[in-house]
Protein backbone atom coordinates (compact mmCIF):
# COMPACT_ATOMS: atom_id res chain seq x y z
CA UNK A 1 0.00 0.00 0.00
CA UNK A 2 1.26 3.60 -0.74
CA UNK A 3 0.23 6.26 1.12
CA UNK A 4 -0.02 9.95 -0.24
CA UNK A 5 0.08 13.52 1.62
CA UNK A 6 -2.57 14.09 3.50
CA UNK A 7 -3.79 10.77 4.24
CA UNK A 8 -4.67 9.97 8.13
CA UNK A 9 -4.00 6.56 9.25
CA UNK A 10 -3.83 4.97 12.62
CA UNK A 11 -0.54 4.17 14.14
CA UNK A 12 0.59 2.44 17.21
CA UNK A 13 3.85 4.03 18.50
CA UNK A 14 6.47 1.70 19.16
CA UNK A 15 9.89 3.76 20.12
CA UNK A 16 11.08 7.39 19.82
CA UNK A 17 13.59 8.88 17.87
CA UNK A 18 16.62 11.34 18.47
CA UNK A 19 14.25 14.78 18.27
CA UNK A 20 11.97 13.15 20.56
CA UNK A 21 9.13 11.88 17.38
CA UNK A 22 7.17 9.10 17.83
CA UNK A 23 8.14 5.99 15.71
CA UNK A 24 5.36 3.48 14.09
CA UNK A 25 4.58 1.05 11.39
CA UNK A 26 1.99 0.60 9.03
CA UNK A 27 1.88 -2.42 6.99
CA UNK A 28 6.17 -2.38 7.06
CA UNK A 29 5.94 1.36 6.51
CA UNK A 30 7.84 4.18 8.96
CA UNK A 31 6.21 6.98 10.70
CA UNK A 32 7.95 9.44 12.61
CA UNK A 33 5.68 11.08 14.43
CA UNK A 34 5.56 15.16 16.16
CA UNK A 35 4.39 15.05 19.35
CA UNK A 36 3.47 11.50 19.96
CA UNK A 37 5.12 9.44 22.85
CA UNK A 38 6.38 5.25 22.98
CA UNK A 39 2.80 3.48 23.60
CA UNK A 40 0.47 6.06 22.24
CA UNK A 41 -2.23 4.69 19.35
CA UNK A 42 -2.62 7.72 17.80
CA UNK A 43 -4.54 9.26 14.46
CA UNK A 44 -1.06 10.78 12.27
CA UNK A 45 -1.81 12.82 9.20
CA UNK A 46 1.33 12.38 6.76
CA UNK A 47 3.38 15.36 6.01
CA UNK A 48 6.03 14.60 4.06
CA UNK A 49 5.78 11.01 2.47
CA UNK A 50 9.04 9.24 0.86
CA UNK A 51 9.57 5.47 -0.28
CA UNK A 52 9.71 4.07 2.99
CA UNK A 53 8.62 6.42 5.64
CA UNK A 54 7.02 9.59 6.17
CA UNK A 55 6.84 12.36 8.72
CA UNK A 56 3.65 12.87 10.05
CA UNK A 57 1.73 14.86 12.68
CA UNK A 58 -0.55 13.86 15.39
CA UNK A 59 -4.01 14.57 14.72
CA UNK A 60 -6.05 12.48 17.19
CA UNK A 61 -5.30 10.73 20.54
CA UNK A 62 -7.20 7.07 20.72
CA UNK A 63 -5.52 5.04 23.68
CA UNK A 64 -2.74 7.13 25.54
CA UNK A 65 1.11 5.61 26.47
CA UNK A 66 1.01 4.74 30.23
CA UNK A 67 3.97 7.05 29.98
CA UNK A 68 1.86 10.12 28.51
CA UNK A 69 1.52 12.74 31.23
CA UNK A 70 -0.29 16.02 31.12
CA UNK A 71 1.93 19.30 29.95
CA UNK A 72 2.30 22.18 32.10
CA UNK A 73 2.70 24.64 29.56
CA UNK A 74 -0.01 24.98 26.54
CA UNK A 75 2.36 25.76 24.01
CA UNK A 76 4.83 22.68 24.29
CA UNK A 77 3.48 21.91 20.92
CA UNK A 78 4.18 24.87 19.45
CA UNK A 79 7.42 26.01 20.81
CA UNK A 80 10.50 24.12 19.74
CA UNK A 81 11.87 24.20 23.27
CA UNK A 82 9.84 21.14 25.10
CA UNK A 83 10.03 18.06 22.77
CA UNK A 84 9.37 15.32 25.99
CA UNK A 85 6.89 17.50 28.10
CA UNK A 86 4.40 15.41 27.69
CA UNK A 87 6.37 12.06 28.40
CA UNK A 88 7.16 11.18 32.49
CA UNK A 89 10.29 12.54 33.72
CA UNK A 90 11.38 8.97 34.37
CA UNK A 91 10.92 7.75 30.91
CA UNK A 92 12.78 10.93 29.51
CA UNK A 93 15.85 9.65 31.15
CA UNK A 94 15.43 6.69 29.88
CA UNK A 95 15.53 8.36 26.42
CA UNK A 96 18.26 9.76 26.89
CA UNK A 97 20.25 7.05 28.38
CA UNK A 98 19.39 5.37 25.24
CA UNK A 99 20.27 8.02 22.72
CA UNK A 100 23.74 7.88 24.32
CA UNK A 101 24.37 4.11 24.20
CA UNK A 102 22.94 4.20 20.64
CA UNK A 103 25.14 7.17 19.03
CA UNK A 104 27.80 4.87 20.89
CA UNK A 105 27.28 1.57 19.15
CA UNK A 106 26.16 3.01 15.56
CA UNK A 107 28.17 6.12 15.38
CA UNK A 108 31.10 5.50 17.21
CA UNK A 109 31.16 1.24 16.19
CA UNK A 110 31.72 0.16 19.75
CA UNK A 111 30.25 -2.92 21.02
CA UNK A 112 27.76 -3.43 22.80
CA UNK A 113 29.04 -5.39 25.63
CA UNK A 114 31.61 -3.08 26.03
CA UNK A 115 29.22 0.26 26.21
CA UNK A 116 26.63 -1.80 28.72
CA UNK A 117 29.85 -2.72 30.69
CA UNK A 118 30.65 0.70 30.75
CA UNK A 119 27.93 2.60 30.75
CA UNK A 120 26.94 4.32 34.66
CA UNK A 121 23.46 5.70 35.30
CA UNK A 122 22.13 8.78 34.08
CA UNK A 123 22.33 11.64 36.82
CA UNK A 124 18.61 13.40 36.29
CA UNK A 125 16.95 16.19 38.19
CA UNK A 126 14.94 16.27 41.70
CA UNK A 127 12.99 18.70 40.19
CA UNK A 128 12.64 18.65 36.21
CA UNK A 129 11.05 22.38 35.99
CA UNK A 130 12.10 26.06 36.48
CA UNK A 131 15.65 24.98 35.98
CA UNK A 132 16.89 27.81 33.41
CA UNK A 133 18.79 30.50 34.91
CA UNK A 134 19.19 32.05 30.96
CA UNK A 135 16.78 32.97 28.43
CA UNK A 136 17.27 34.88 25.47
CA UNK A 137 13.58 36.39 24.33
CA UNK A 138 13.36 37.33 20.87
CA UNK A 139 10.82 40.80 20.92
CA UNK A 140 8.57 41.42 17.81
CA UNK A 141 4.67 41.59 16.67
CA UNK A 142 1.53 39.25 16.18
CA UNK A 143 -0.88 39.82 13.25
CA UNK A 144 -2.49 42.22 14.93
CA UNK A 145 0.51 44.36 15.48
CA UNK A 146 0.86 43.25 18.73
CA UNK A 147 3.75 43.80 20.77
CA UNK A 148 4.81 40.21 21.79
CA UNK A 149 7.75 38.20 23.58
CA UNK A 150 8.36 34.23 23.71
CA UNK A 151 10.18 32.02 21.72
CA UNK A 152 10.53 30.77 18.22
CA UNK A 153 8.23 27.87 17.19
CA UNK A 154 10.22 24.51 16.00
CA UNK A 155 12.53 25.43 12.97
CA UNK A 156 11.42 29.03 12.31
CA UNK A 157 11.26 32.93 13.70
CA UNK A 158 7.78 33.05 14.50
CA UNK A 159 7.72 33.87 18.01
CA UNK A 160 5.59 31.87 20.10
CA UNK A 161 4.18 34.28 22.46
CA UNK A 162 4.61 33.51 26.31
CA UNK A 163 6.13 35.75 28.96
CA UNK A 164 5.64 32.32 31.42
CA UNK A 165 8.09 29.35 29.92
CA UNK A 166 8.12 26.75 32.72
CA UNK A 167 11.83 26.00 32.68
CA UNK A 168 12.61 29.43 33.86
CA UNK A 169 12.53 31.60 37.35
CA UNK A 170 9.04 32.70 37.80
CA UNK A 171 10.61 35.99 38.06
CA UNK A 172 11.10 35.87 34.14
CA UNK A 173 7.37 36.68 33.83
CA UNK A 174 7.75 40.01 35.61
CA UNK A 175 10.57 41.04 33.71
CA UNK A 176 8.73 40.59 30.15
CA UNK A 177 5.96 42.29 31.58
CA UNK A 178 7.82 45.26 32.49
CA UNK A 179 9.80 45.16 29.40
CA UNK A 180 6.71 44.87 26.70
CA UNK A 181 4.60 47.40 29.51
CA UNK A 182 7.27 50.19 29.06
CA UNK A 183 7.36 49.62 25.18
CA UNK A 184 4.01 50.31 24.44
CA UNK A 185 3.70 52.91 27.12
CA UNK A 186 6.77 54.91 25.48
CA UNK A 187 5.53 54.04 21.90
CA UNK A 188 9.24 52.04 21.64
CA UNK A 189 9.11 49.59 18.45
CA UNK A 190 10.42 45.52 18.23
CA UNK A 191 12.94 44.70 15.73
CA UNK A 192 11.95 43.68 12.66
CA UNK A 193 13.58 41.01 10.91
CA UNK A 194 12.38 41.10 7.49
CA UNK A 195 13.06 44.51 7.12
CA UNK A 196 15.96 45.17 9.68
CA UNK A 197 13.87 47.68 11.31
CA UNK A 198 13.04 48.81 15.23
CA UNK A 199 15.04 49.06 18.27
CA UNK A 200 14.37 45.81 20.58
CA UNK A 201 15.32 42.60 19.30
CA UNK A 202 15.85 40.63 22.29
CA UNK A 203 15.57 40.51 26.08
CA UNK A 204 18.56 38.60 27.66
CA UNK A 205 17.81 37.29 31.58
CA UNK A 206 20.13 35.59 33.97
CA UNK A 207 19.19 34.50 36.78
CA UNK A 208 22.28 33.50 39.63
CA UNK A 209 20.89 30.61 41.40
CA UNK A 210 22.58 30.37 44.59
CA UNK A 211 23.02 34.00 44.95
CA UNK A 212 19.58 35.33 43.93
CA UNK A 213 20.89 38.16 41.61
CA UNK A 214 19.27 38.97 38.25
CA UNK A 215 20.54 40.50 35.25
CA UNK A 216 18.17 41.71 32.56
CA UNK A 217 20.41 42.55 29.42
CA UNK A 218 17.89 44.61 26.26
CA UNK A 219 19.28 43.70 22.73
CA UNK A 220 18.86 46.58 20.84
CA UNK A 221 19.18 47.67 17.44
CA UNK A 222 21.25 50.81 17.23
CA UNK A 223 20.46 53.49 19.81
CA UNK A 224 17.33 55.95 19.34
CA UNK A 225 17.48 58.41 16.96
CA UNK A 226 16.41 61.12 18.61
CA UNK A 227 19.26 60.58 21.21
CA UNK A 228 22.19 58.93 19.14
CA UNK A 229 23.95 62.31 19.50
CA UNK A 230 24.32 61.29 22.92
CA UNK A 231 25.75 57.74 22.22
CA UNK A 232 28.88 58.16 24.50
CA UNK A 233 29.88 56.03 28.05
CA UNK A 234 32.05 53.39 29.43
CA UNK A 235 30.89 50.05 28.46
CA UNK A 236 32.45 48.62 31.66
CA UNK A 237 33.57 50.13 34.59
CA UNK A 238 37.54 50.26 34.40
CA UNK A 239 39.91 48.79 37.47
CA UNK A 240 41.33 51.64 39.29
CA UNK A 241 38.84 54.34 38.03
CA UNK A 242 38.67 57.66 39.98
CA UNK A 243 35.92 59.21 42.11
CA UNK A 244 35.04 61.78 39.54
CA UNK A 245 34.98 59.29 36.48
CA UNK A 246 32.68 57.22 38.32
CA UNK A 247 30.45 60.65 38.76
CA UNK A 248 30.76 61.27 35.09
CA UNK A 249 29.68 57.46 34.74
CA UNK A 250 26.60 57.55 36.95
CA UNK A 251 25.88 61.12 35.11
CA UNK A 252 26.04 58.97 31.80
CA UNK A 253 24.07 56.05 32.47
CA UNK A 254 21.53 58.56 34.31
CA UNK A 255 20.73 60.14 30.68
CA UNK A 256 18.47 58.43 28.07
CA UNK A 257 21.51 57.98 25.82
CA UNK A 258 20.37 54.34 24.37
CA UNK A 259 15.76 53.79 24.79
CA UNK A 260 13.49 56.51 24.75
CA UNK A 261 12.31 57.08 28.69
CA UNK A 262 14.96 54.45 29.54
CA UNK A 263 14.85 55.67 33.34
CA UNK A 264 11.10 54.36 33.54
CA UNK A 265 11.75 50.87 32.05
CA UNK A 266 14.86 51.06 34.97
CA UNK A 267 12.66 52.05 37.49
CA UNK A 268 10.07 49.30 36.82
CA UNK A 269 12.93 46.48 36.46
CA UNK A 270 15.24 47.86 39.68
CA UNK A 271 12.17 47.40 41.80
CA UNK A 272 12.03 43.48 40.86
CA UNK A 273 13.62 41.61 43.84
CA UNK A 274 17.24 40.28 43.04
CA UNK A 275 17.80 42.78 40.03
CA UNK A 276 21.23 44.01 40.36
CA UNK A 277 21.96 44.45 36.30
CA UNK A 278 20.46 46.30 33.98
CA UNK A 279 22.02 46.81 30.67
CA UNK A 280 21.33 47.18 26.89
CA UNK A 281 23.37 45.64 23.92
CA UNK A 282 23.70 46.79 20.91
CA UNK A 283 24.02 44.56 17.54
CA UNK A 284 22.84 45.90 14.14
CA UNK A 285 23.91 43.14 12.43
CA UNK A 286 21.29 40.47 10.43
CA UNK A 287 22.14 37.48 11.75
CA UNK A 288 21.12 34.76 14.81
CA UNK A 289 23.73 35.56 16.79
CA UNK A 290 21.79 37.32 19.42
CA UNK A 291 24.43 39.66 21.21
CA UNK A 292 26.12 42.52 20.30
CA UNK A 293 29.82 43.10 20.69
CA UNK A 294 29.24 46.90 22.65
CA UNK A 295 27.40 46.16 25.70
CA UNK A 296 26.28 49.35 28.41
CA UNK A 297 25.48 48.84 31.55
CA UNK A 298 22.25 51.35 32.51
CA UNK A 299 21.84 50.57 35.99
CA UNK A 300 23.46 48.54 38.91
CA UNK A 301 26.70 46.43 38.36
CA UNK A 302 28.19 45.25 35.20
CA UNK A 303 27.86 41.33 36.59
CA UNK A 304 26.09 39.20 38.76
CA UNK A 305 27.28 36.64 41.17
CA UNK A 306 26.52 32.47 41.35
CA UNK A 307 28.21 29.84 43.53
CA UNK A 308 29.17 25.92 42.01
CA UNK A 309 29.42 23.65 44.53
CA UNK A 310 31.25 20.44 44.27
CA UNK A 311 29.75 17.17 44.87
CA UNK A 312 30.45 13.48 45.97
CA UNK A 313 29.37 11.73 42.39
CA UNK A 314 29.95 8.22 44.66
CA UNK A 315 27.06 8.54 47.03
CA UNK A 316 24.02 8.10 47.07
CA UNK A 317 22.19 12.00 46.66
CA UNK A 318 25.51 13.68 45.45
CA UNK A 319 26.44 15.16 48.87
CA UNK A 320 28.02 18.41 49.03
CA UNK A 321 31.94 18.02 49.49
CA UNK A 322 32.17 21.66 51.34
CA UNK A 323 34.03 22.93 48.59
CA UNK A 324 32.62 25.38 46.14
CA UNK A 325 33.83 28.31 43.53
CA UNK A 326 31.94 31.34 43.17
CA UNK A 327 31.65 33.45 39.57
CA UNK A 328 31.40 36.70 37.90
CA UNK A 329 28.79 36.41 35.04
CA UNK A 330 28.51 39.15 32.45
CA UNK A 331 25.86 39.35 29.51
CA UNK A 332 28.34 37.68 27.40
CA UNK A 333 29.85 34.98 29.71
CA UNK A 334 29.12 31.16 29.19
CA UNK A 335 28.01 29.00 31.51
CA UNK A 336 25.87 26.00 32.27
CA UNK A 337 22.03 27.03 31.66
CA UNK A 338 21.33 24.68 34.43
CA UNK A 339 23.10 25.21 37.61
CA UNK A 340 22.15 22.67 40.49
CA UNK A 341 23.05 19.79 37.53
CA UNK A 342 25.96 21.52 36.74
CA UNK A 343 27.19 20.73 40.02
CA UNK A 344 27.05 17.26 39.27
CA UNK A 345 28.22 17.69 35.48
CA UNK A 346 31.55 19.22 36.89
CA UNK A 347 31.73 17.18 39.91
CA UNK A 348 31.83 13.78 37.07
CA UNK A 349 34.61 15.51 34.99
CA UNK A 350 36.73 16.05 38.44
CA UNK A 351 36.58 12.12 39.46
CA UNK A 352 36.97 11.18 35.93
CA UNK A 353 39.86 13.21 35.93
CA UNK A 354 41.43 11.36 38.63
CA UNK A 355 43.64 14.19 39.97
CA UNK A 356 45.90 13.72 43.03
CA UNK A 357 47.70 17.17 43.50
CA UNK A 358 50.52 16.07 40.69
CA UNK A 359 49.25 16.51 37.20
CA UNK A 360 49.43 19.19 34.21
CA UNK A 361 46.12 19.62 32.87
CA UNK A 362 44.66 21.00 29.27
CA UNK A 363 40.84 22.61 29.71
CA UNK A 364 39.68 23.20 26.18
CA UNK A 365 36.66 25.06 25.24
CA UNK A 366 36.84 26.87 28.99
CA UNK A 367 34.53 29.71 29.07
CA UNK A 368 34.41 31.27 31.54
CA UNK A 369 37.04 28.37 33.27
CA UNK A 370 34.07 26.97 35.76
CA UNK A 371 35.72 23.59 34.67
CA UNK A 372 39.57 24.62 34.40
CA UNK A 373 38.81 26.49 38.68
CA UNK A 374 37.19 22.85 39.15
CA UNK A 375 40.17 21.21 38.54
CA UNK A 376 42.90 23.54 39.69
CA UNK A 377 41.95 22.63 43.67
CA UNK A 378 43.18 19.35 42.95
CA UNK A 379 45.87 19.57 39.77
CA UNK A 380 49.87 21.24 40.16
CA UNK A 381 49.06 22.99 36.84
CA UNK A 382 45.51 23.77 34.63
CA UNK A 383 45.81 25.24 31.15
CA UNK A 384 42.67 26.81 29.89
CA UNK A 385 41.78 27.71 26.43
CA UNK A 386 38.64 29.39 25.20
CA UNK A 387 38.29 31.55 22.06
CA UNK A 388 35.97 34.48 23.58
CA UNK A 389 38.33 37.17 25.00
CA UNK A 390 35.63 38.27 27.43
CA UNK A 391 35.56 35.05 28.44
CA UNK A 392 38.79 34.62 29.26
CA UNK A 393 38.55 37.75 30.96
CA UNK A 394 36.13 36.24 33.27
CA UNK A 395 38.11 33.24 33.70
CA UNK A 396 41.42 34.83 34.77
CA UNK A 397 39.28 37.12 37.42
CA UNK A 398 37.14 34.02 38.58
CA UNK A 399 40.87 32.37 39.41
CA UNK A 400 41.90 35.98 41.77
CA UNK A 401 38.61 35.71 43.02
CA UNK A 402 38.61 31.99 44.71
CA UNK A 403 42.37 32.52 45.85
CA UNK A 404 43.36 29.57 42.66
CA UNK A 405 46.74 30.90 40.87
CA UNK A 406 47.79 27.16 39.68
CA UNK A 407 45.40 27.59 36.68
CA UNK A 408 46.42 30.15 33.51
CA UNK A 409 43.88 31.35 30.57
CA UNK A 410 44.81 31.42 27.08
CA UNK A 411 42.68 32.99 24.11
CA UNK A 412 41.95 31.49 21.08
CA UNK A 413 40.48 28.60 18.78
CA UNK A 414 41.36 25.28 21.01
CA UNK A 415 41.99 23.86 17.34
CA UNK A 416 44.45 26.23 16.33
CA UNK A 417 45.97 27.43 19.75
CA UNK A 418 46.64 23.94 21.32
CA UNK A 419 48.38 22.74 17.43
CA UNK A 420 50.51 26.28 18.01
CA UNK A 421 51.76 25.63 21.45
CA UNK A 422 52.66 22.09 20.43
CA UNK A 423 54.85 23.07 16.99
CA UNK A 424 56.25 25.56 18.88
CA UNK A 425 57.48 23.90 21.83
CA UNK A 426 58.60 20.80 18.86
CA UNK A 427 56.73 18.17 20.91
CA UNK A 428 59.41 18.32 23.65
CA UNK A 429 58.91 15.74 26.68
CA UNK A 430 57.89 18.56 28.76
CA UNK A 431 54.73 18.48 31.06
CA UNK A 432 52.47 20.98 28.65
CA UNK A 433 52.91 19.41 25.72
CA UNK A 434 52.36 15.99 26.98
CA UNK A 435 49.82 16.71 30.18
CA UNK A 436 48.32 13.73 32.72
CA UNK A 437 44.92 14.61 31.42
CA UNK A 438 43.20 16.75 28.79
CA UNK A 439 39.49 18.16 29.35
CA UNK A 440 37.58 19.22 26.43
CA UNK A 441 33.81 20.64 26.37
CA UNK A 442 33.17 21.55 23.00
CA UNK A 443 30.28 23.26 21.45
CA UNK A 444 27.72 20.64 19.49
CA UNK A 445 29.44 20.12 16.48
CA UNK A 446 32.07 18.54 18.44
CA UNK A 447 35.98 19.03 18.16
CA UNK A 448 38.10 20.09 15.66
CA UNK A 449 39.79 17.56 13.35
CA UNK A 450 43.04 19.19 14.33
CA UNK A 451 42.62 19.32 17.76
CA UNK A 452 41.72 15.74 17.96
CA UNK A 453 45.01 15.29 16.04
CA UNK A 454 47.13 17.12 18.57
CA UNK A 455 45.79 15.63 21.76
CA UNK A 456 46.42 12.22 20.23
CA UNK A 457 50.57 13.44 19.35
CA UNK A 458 50.55 14.84 23.10
CA UNK A 459 49.21 11.65 24.63
CA UNK A 460 47.71 12.53 28.32
CA UNK A 461 47.47 9.40 30.09
CA UNK A 462 43.86 10.27 30.45
CA UNK A 463 41.25 11.76 28.50
CA UNK A 464 38.12 12.95 30.15
CA UNK A 465 35.06 14.46 27.39
CA UNK A 466 32.10 16.30 28.35
CA UNK A 467 29.69 16.83 25.18
CA UNK A 468 26.25 18.56 25.10
CA UNK A 469 25.52 16.08 21.82
CA UNK A 470 25.94 12.47 21.79
CA UNK A 471 26.09 11.70 18.13
CA UNK A 472 29.08 14.20 17.54
CA UNK A 473 30.79 12.66 20.74
CA UNK A 474 30.44 9.11 19.38
CA UNK A 475 32.10 10.43 16.50
CA UNK A 476 35.31 11.69 17.73
CA UNK A 477 35.60 8.99 20.47
CA UNK A 478 35.80 6.58 17.58
CA UNK A 479 38.86 8.82 16.10
CA UNK A 480 40.27 9.22 19.52
CA UNK A 481 39.78 5.21 19.91
CA UNK A 482 41.43 4.77 16.84
CA UNK A 483 44.29 6.93 18.05
CA UNK A 484 45.48 4.55 20.78
CA UNK A 485 42.76 5.20 23.57
CA UNK A 486 39.97 3.11 25.40
CA UNK A 487 36.77 3.91 26.78
CA UNK A 488 36.72 3.65 30.19
CA UNK A 489 33.68 5.24 31.99
CA UNK A 490 30.42 6.71 30.55
CA UNK A 491 27.49 9.00 32.30
CA UNK A 492 24.76 10.91 30.84
CA UNK A 493 23.60 14.27 32.87
CA UNK A 494 20.10 15.11 32.40
CA UNK A 495 20.70 19.06 31.61
CA UNK A 496 17.69 20.08 29.95
CA UNK A 497 14.76 18.23 31.06
CA UNK A 498 11.44 18.58 28.90
CA UNK A 499 14.27 18.58 26.31
CA UNK A 500 15.59 15.50 24.07
CA UNK A 501 19.31 16.88 25.15
CA UNK A 502 21.48 15.63 27.61
CA UNK A 503 25.15 16.32 28.49
CA UNK A 504 27.48 13.15 28.61
CA UNK A 505 30.76 12.74 30.36
CA UNK A 506 33.28 10.06 29.17
CA UNK A 507 36.94 8.75 30.43
CA UNK A 508 39.08 7.71 28.42
CA UNK A 509 42.78 6.01 29.30
CA UNK A 510 45.61 5.78 26.82
CA UNK A 511 46.35 2.02 25.51
CA UNK A 512 49.80 1.15 26.07
CA UNK A 513 52.08 1.50 22.66
CA UNK A 514 52.39 -2.50 21.93
CA UNK A 515 50.41 -5.16 23.20
CA UNK A 516 52.31 -8.05 25.45
CA UNK A 517 54.07 -10.57 23.61
CA UNK A 518 53.53 -14.20 25.15
CA UNK A 519 56.90 -16.67 24.58
CA UNK A 520 56.54 -19.66 25.89
CA UNK A 521 59.78 -20.73 27.24
CA UNK A 522 60.71 -24.32 29.23
CA UNK A 523 63.10 -24.25 32.20
CA UNK A 524 64.65 -26.58 34.39
CA UNK A 525 64.97 -25.33 38.05
CA UNK A 526 68.13 -26.57 38.53
CA UNK A 527 69.59 -24.24 35.21
CA UNK A 528 68.02 -21.10 36.52
CA UNK A 529 70.79 -18.37 37.65
CA UNK A 530 68.73 -15.40 39.53
CA UNK A 531 71.70 -13.55 40.09
CA UNK A 532 72.91 -14.21 36.19
CA UNK A 533 69.74 -13.46 34.91
CA UNK A 534 69.55 -10.14 36.90
CA UNK A 535 72.72 -9.32 35.52
CA UNK A 536 72.35 -9.51 31.96
CA UNK A 537 68.92 -8.16 31.19
CA UNK A 538 69.33 -4.88 30.27
CA UNK A 539 66.36 -2.17 29.73
CA UNK A 540 66.54 -2.07 25.99
CA UNK A 541 66.24 -5.91 25.78
CA UNK A 542 63.07 -5.85 27.89
CA UNK A 543 61.74 -2.97 25.98
CA UNK A 544 62.59 -4.42 22.65
CA UNK A 545 60.48 -8.12 24.31
CA UNK A 546 58.20 -5.83 24.67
Amino acid sequence: MSFQKNDIVTVTIEDMGNEGEGIGRVEGYTLFVKDAVAGDTVEAKILKPKKNYAYARLEKLLIPSPFRVEPRCSCHRQCGGCQLQTLSYEKQLEFKQNKIRNNLIHIGGFEEALVDQIMEPIAGMEEPWRYRNKAQYPVGTDKEGRLITGFYAGRTHSIIANTDCVLGPEENRKILEAVLEYMRENRVSAYDEATGEGLVRHVLIRKGFASGEIMVCLVINGVCRQQASHRYGTIRSAAGESQREKRQRRSVRDQSMYLPAQEKLVERLAAIPGMKSISVSINTEKTNVVLGKEIHTLWGRDRISDTIHVRDMTKPGYPLTGQELTFQLSPLSFYQVNPLQTEKLYSLALEYAGLTGKETVWDLYCGIGTISLFLAGSARKVCGVEIVPQAIADARENAARNGIDNAGFFVGKAEEVLPEFYAKNGGEDTALCHPDVIVVDPPRKGCDEECLSTMLKMRPDRIVYVSCDSATLARDLKILCEGGYELRRVRGVDQFGMTVHVETVVLLSKLKSNKLKHINVELEMDELDLTAAESKATYEEIKDLF
